[in-house]
């Protein structure tokens, strides 16, 4: 799909086809939509490309008249599947004239901008809204990783009183989808500081400085609050296998003290159901002082393994 936006009057609006100055939003292109945008703009189409395959980097590459800005955005596929947030690339040309932002899929980083919900974002500043683009992407990764958070907090509260595999394998998720974002954000973190060299020219007023310094500010907070979130998350999966483990354990030396002080009347008995001569087998009351000895042995047993504790 390909959409064309420019600003106009302090206005997103959207127009029918290619205009100077405009935002060209496209997601999920098909073959015949990338080969049209090529030779229409004059683009690589490995510009067009390479933003729509899941494993690429965050990186930059320039060619002739336009340079390409590969960064890696967070996406919230909801708790109900099995990996709640990924990361994905979105790519972003710039030309003279234009802009192009390119995805696989519909991202709430650029549905942002196309509801008119960033401040000061006008489409012939096209470098102002790289920056832009930055700091919305570094500050959903913020927000998602408070999600994650504040849902393993209530997974661990959920394995206080019951641990059963589904709540540990969500934590195993999420442990996952905090690798993604720490990997992602400190490609994004490298590529900034890259293009922090190019030195984007249209990057002079003090509101681009100011963006630029909220965007390195952002993103260091989010990859700080993602290796905490990472520690945390693996120090809970830690303790939580502690305590099976323990759990485990325990449960073993009760059944394994049942197990003794329960045969001790069983070989009492068997001693005395032998075809010998015993003690008290004569005896009018020789059943009941079999079974006093029985009992007897089991309470001392009872007693012995309380006191080391294993019973």
């Amino acid at each position: 799909m390909i959409q064309y936006f420019k600003s106009i009057k302090n206005k997103l609006v959207e127009v029918e086809a290619v205009e100077k100055d405009c935002w060209i939003n496209v997601t999920n292109p098909s073959s015949k939509e990338i080969e049209y945008l090529s030779q229409k703009l004059l683009v690589p189409a490995d510009f067009l490309i390479d933003p729509l395959d899941v494993d690429e980097s965050a990186r930059t590459e320039q060619h002739k008249n336009c340079m390409l800005i590969v960064l890696r955005v967070p996406i919230d596929l909801g708790w109900e599947v099995e990996l709640p947030f990924i990361t994905i690339p979105v790519g972003i040309i710039l030309k003279r004239d234009l802009i192009i932002t390119v995805c696989s899929k519909s991202t709430e980083v650029m549905q942002t901008f196309i509801e008119s919900r960033i401040r000061n974002f006008y489409t012939e500043k096209r470098e102002r809204m790289v920056m832009q683009i930055f700091l919305r992407s570094s500050i959903l990764y913020l927000r998602y990783l408070k999600n994650i958070n504040n849902k393993a907090d209530e997974i661990q509260l959920t394995l206080h009183k019951s641990t059963r595999n589904r709540e540990l394998l969500q934590l195993l998720n999420f442990e996952k989808s905090l690798v993604y974002f720490t990997t992602s954000l400190k490609s994004n973190e490298l590529m900034m500081f890259r293009l922090q060299r190019l030195s984007l020219p249209a990057l002079k007023t003090e509101l681009d400085e100011d963006l630029m310094e909220d965007v390195t500010t952002e993103t260091k907070q989010a990859i700080e609050m993602a290796n905490i979130y990472s520690n945390i998350l693996g120090n809970m999966m830690g303790a939580h296998s502690s305590i099976i483990s323990n759990n485990l354990n325990i449960t073993i030396r009760f059944l394994t003290s049942v197990t003794i002080i329960l045969s001790l009347p069983i070989l009492v008995a068997s001693l005395y159901g032998m075809n010998v001569e015993l003690p008290f087998e004569h005896h009018p009351h020789a059943f009941w002082i079999v079974m006093s000895i029985a009992v007897g042995l089991s309470v001392i047993g009872v007693f012995y393994f309380r006191k080391k504790n294993l019973f």
